[in-house]
């Protein structure tokens, strides 16, 4: 079942105290959340440590304040942190559970596609079975500080197309950067696991979007005809952008902005619900109707080489962008970011701050 945006007007019929009321209830409720999935993914950092030998813990578990934190790609390459062909059953059990306590199962599912697609990259590129190039088993943890109710500390998971990162202060959780990717964007015929295509809907929803617009909001979401080689932003450590560009939210229609919903959730489906219902509430505080849509590139879906696209949604606060152009526009590339609390920078100003106040 989809889940939207909940409407104040709906909720409230028109009554701007109910609405009020509502969303001061949703507040609480979401911090109460919060707290839960930060004592949960504490205990669960805990038991994973003490799986760990001195060497495994020294490789695993860096300084919280490490620039290490923010060092963070999407290509094949070595990496900070403890390789899954490293652990032994027991420790890839912890570290996983690690995972499946931070994303729904949806999300659990593409991250899980995703490691999978190694095999089909050793099928695709003739590699031998024990390669190491593309290796389902070399995506790396790794946990930054002590895991701790009331000091800051972080965990992230990474390899190739798959980089998550989790960083909790006060026992609240910032779940962003988080980028999922998929090579091949779709397996083509005469591979294993033909047909998979791991970032679907997300593709399938912004292209019925992309064909909702008539003339002239056409005009607005075209940023150019010729879209660009990767994101944007790449794996920068702070992600933004000069302007807004695109379509707003506010000058769409109804029917369109339903459509809008649904690629937001479908992003944001990832998630452990409450972490995916924190960041609805604070782009619903920003002011849903300055989150814009922009195209790039091709418009119609499954050209193959030559034909690649790129969209990007960029609200006040959040970002998301997907580029499929590299490969014969078979290989996606896609990013969601929080332009104001990416690493829990908000989070970290606000406990620091609270830390120096005069008792």
């Amino acid at each position: 079942m989809q889940t939207y945006f909940l409407s104040p007007r709906i909720i409230s019929n028109g009554s701007k105290t109910a609405s009020t009321l509502f969303f001061l209830l949703l507040w609480l409720q979401s911090g109460f959340a919060q707290k839960s999935i930060g004592n949960d993914l504490k205990k669960a950092s805990e038991e994973f440590l003490a799986t760990l030998s001195v060497e495994q813990k020294g490789v695993a578990n860096l300084p919280f304040d490490s620039e290490w934190r923010y060092d963070w790609n999407y290509t094949p390459r070595q990496r900070k942190g403890l390789p899954l062909k490293q652990m032994n059953d027991a420790q890839r059990k912890a570290a996983m559970t690690l995972v499946k306590l931070s994303l729904s199962e949806k999300g659990i599912e593409k991250a899980e596609s995703i490691i999978g697609l190694e095999y089909v990259l050793r099928q695709v590129e003739k590699r031998p079975e024990n390669d190491t190039y593309r290796d389902p088993e070399n995506y790396a943890f790794a946990i930054f500080g002590t895991p701790d109710a009331k000091q800051p500390w972080a965990w992230s998971v990474e390899g190739h197309h798959l980089s998550l990162h989790f960083t909790i202060v006060d026992n609240k959780v910032e779940f962003l950067p988080s980028f999922f990717g998929s090579n091949p964007g779709i397996v083509l015929p005469g591979y294993i696991q033909e047909g998979k295509q791991v970032l679907k809907e997300e593709a399938d929803i912004a292209f019925q979007l992309l064909g909702s617009f008539d003339e002239q909001q056409l005009k607005k979401v075209m940023l150019s005809e010729k879209a660009p080689n990767d994101m944007l932003t790449t794996n920068t450590k702070k992600a933004g952008f000069e302007k807004q560009e695109g379509l707003a939210w506010g000058d769409m229609t109804a029917a369109q902005q339903k459509i809008f919903q649904e690629l937001l959730n479908v992003y944001l489906n990832k998630y452990h619900v409450t972490l995916k219902n924190q960041e609805l509430a604070r782009l619903r505080q920003a002011d849903i109707n300055k989150i814009y849509f922009a195209w790039m590139g091709d418009r119609e879906p499954l050209r193959g080489a030559g034909h690649g696209h790129y969209f990007r949604v960029h609200g006040p606060t959040f970002l998301i962008e997907y580029d499929n152009t590299q490969n014969g526009a078979n290989h996606v590339h896609s990013v969601v970011r929080d332009l104001t609390d990416d690493w829990g920078e908000d989070l970290l100003k606000a406990h620091y701050a609270a830390s120096h106040v005069k008792k």
